[in-house]
């Protein structure tokens, strides 16, 4: 997550009012809370499971890490990072993934991701992400069994936990994403000019009102939790905007050539992980991009690219891959979007 450091003078000096990293935290983890409250309205008590899971796993593997470099343990676990960032990885995830999927991702994330490389604030790629990364590739099967909601037949809640510690119970009651399900589709139906994204869309057991059945409302309320956070200067508009721009753009240009074979911009948006990558994973601080033109430069490039691996790529969501891979532009980015020192015009040259 970025966050912005508050306008607000103390006396004199007038030095700027230092913020809380913790209080940063709690503001996220609250803006989440909409949008998990209507996940698992929709969709059971799966996700609240993972969330559990992911949030014990990042507490212990924080602390064993701390204490192998005998750093302080409490005022590390007290910031709520860790936190942060298992909750992200439980979102990203399936909700009816097998216990020990998110227990070895977490993992990953805390300790590699990010202590590997020296702990909160020097981690160049976004440590959920990463986990997400790991997990796609070396567990595609599993990473790719999400839900149906429950008024579509989904599996009834006390069956649902019993899914995540016996994992031979998922492939009954889950299926492809909506954005992979279309993808798949539109292969299948290669040569046949009669089965169109249109025709496709009508499945109401998968796609609802301009996404995923179901999916449309949990990205809308990830989308109510991120205004709350710009209203509160927690991020800037800069991320969010340029993703989401990034993202319609180039989807409305596909739509526009081929509208038979290319979703509209509305699914795409309204689809997968774009407004939780917009709001909670892209603007993180010390991944991304710092600057006001680098933030939109950046997250305009994960919006497009995200588009393109959805669209053409082997991988049901492209939004961890466009952030990882923008993760590594970033030092460019901020380098060339600096802006001009006091005194000159552009950077080297005297006003």
């Amino acid at each position: 997550m970025s966050f912005q450091t508050p306008n607000v003078l103390t006396q004199s000096p007038y030095l700027v009012q230092p913020v809380s990293v913790t209080r940063i935290m709690l503001k996220v983890l609250l803006a989440l809370l909409p949008g998990i409250a209507v996940y698992a309205w929709l969709f059971g008590p799966g996700i609240v499971i993972q969330l559990i899971l992911a949030s014990c796993t990042a507490v212990i593997a924080e602390a064993l890490v701390l204490k192998a470099r005998r750093r302080p343990v409490m005022p590390a676990l007290s910031d709520l990072s860790a936190i942060v960032t298992a909750w992200l990885i439980a979102l990203s995830f399936p909700p009816l993934a097998p216990w020990w999927l998110v227990i070895v991702g977490t993992s990953f994330a805390i300790v590699v991701a990010k202590h590997l490389y020296g702990g909160l604030g020097q981690n160049p790629f976004n440590p959920a992400m990463v986990a997400y990364a790991l997990c796609i590739v070396s567990f595609p099967a599993l990473m790719s069994q999400w839900p149906h909601p429950l008024s579509a037949g989904g599996l009834p809640p006390i069956d649902q936990i019993t899914a995540i510690f016996f994992p031979e119970r998922i492939d009954a009651w889950a299926g492809a994403t909506p954005l992979d399900h279309l993808k798949t589709s539109l292969r299948l139906a290669s040569g046949n000019d009669s089965l169109t994204v249109q025709t496709i869309l009508k499945d109401h057991t998968i796609y609802g009102v301009g996404g995923g059945n179901g999916w449309e409302w949990v990205t809308l309320a990830w989308l109510l939790g991120g205004l709350w956070l710009i209203q509160q200067k927690v991020i800037t508009w800069h991320i969010p905007t340029a993703l989401i721009a990034g993202m319609g753009g180039i989807a409305l240009l596909f739509w526009a050539i081929n509208p038979a074979h290319f979703a509209n911009p509305v699914f795409h948006i309204l689809g997968g992980a774009t407004l939780l990558g917009a709001f909670f994973i892209a603007t993180d601080p010390v991944s991304g991009a710092t600057t006001p033109r680098g933030k939109i430069i950046f997250a305009a490039a994960i919006g497009v690219l995200a588009y393109l691996i959805r669209v053409f790529g082997a991988f049901p969501d492209g939004i961890a891959f466009a952030v990882l891979i923008l993760n590594m532009c970033v030092p460019l980015i901020d380098m060339y979007t600096q802006p001009p020192i006091l005194g000159e015009k552009s950077h080297g040259k005297k006003s």
